[in-house]
């Protein structure tokens, strides 16, 4: 048995949902811990520096909320690029999910922003002719631009498989959710399932971390 960053269980077969299939999401939730250790809450944009997610930048995007529940990305990893077969820069997460799935991603989009939550789908890519089994994983950690905020996030997005024939699209198999503790509020809400290039205008970057203090963290999850 395998347990995802967030205590999720996934088939340990040795196929392609193993933790170190995915470990990519594990250094960006360590990554973004270790800003919200620094900052005592959500990480502002300015503070996330590319150098220090070195190691999944092909699959990390900044988005911003445009609306209920939607997302477009102003950063996208060339990893995105080859699952939509064109540049995501600009456009919708949505543009990579089946129709029927949408309305699941807009659900869960919305609780990043409003509790927030840190959430991470399990997603399966449909299969036709030339698009073989395709598996991913994407992880939604929620930041602040200007103020106190959340009104973007830094995600992740990783599959495991044969892209085969681009676009490919995903449905959602699993949502787990981490309600995350804010200075001043109460108790953490359990987690639970949800029902029914990287490349941007230049922005400063976070200064170097004082020598002897890490700037990237992992987290490892218990059972």
């Amino acid at each position: 048995m395998v347990l995802t960053f967030l205590g999720g269980k996934g088939r340990g077969n040795g196929s392609t949902t193993g933790a170190r299939a995915f470990r990519e999401l594990q250094l960006v939730r360590g990554y973004w811990q270790g800003l919200r250790a620094e900052h005592g809450t959500i990480p502002p944009r300015r503070a996330v520096d590319p150098r220090g997610l070195a190691m999944a930048l092909d699959h990390v995007f900044v988005a911003e909320k445009i609306g209920t529940g939607l997302i477009r990305l102003r950063i996208a990893g060339m990893g995105l690029t080859d699952l939509a077969g064109l540049d995501m820069k600009g456009l919708p997460l949505s543009t990579i999910f089946l129709p029927e799935a949408r309305l699941r991603l807009a659900q869960v989009i919305e609780r990043v922003f409003a509790l927030p939550v840190a959430a991470e789908f399990h997603l399966e890519a449909e299969r036709t002719i030339g698009r073989p089994a395709l598996e991913g994983r994407l992880l939604l950690l929620p930041l602040t631009s200007t103020g106190p905020i959340c009104d973007l996030v830094l995600g992740v997005l990783k599959t495991e498989g044969q892209i085969g024939r681009a676009p490919r699209r995903f449905d959602i198999a699993r949502v787990i959710e981490e309600r995350l503790v804010l200075p001043g509020s109460e108790v953490e809400a359990p987690a639970r399932p949800l029902a029914p290039a990287f490349a941007e205008d230049p922005a400063p970057l976070a200064p170097h971390p004082a020598k002897g203090r890490a700037h990237l963290r992992l987290v490892h999850s218990v059972d």
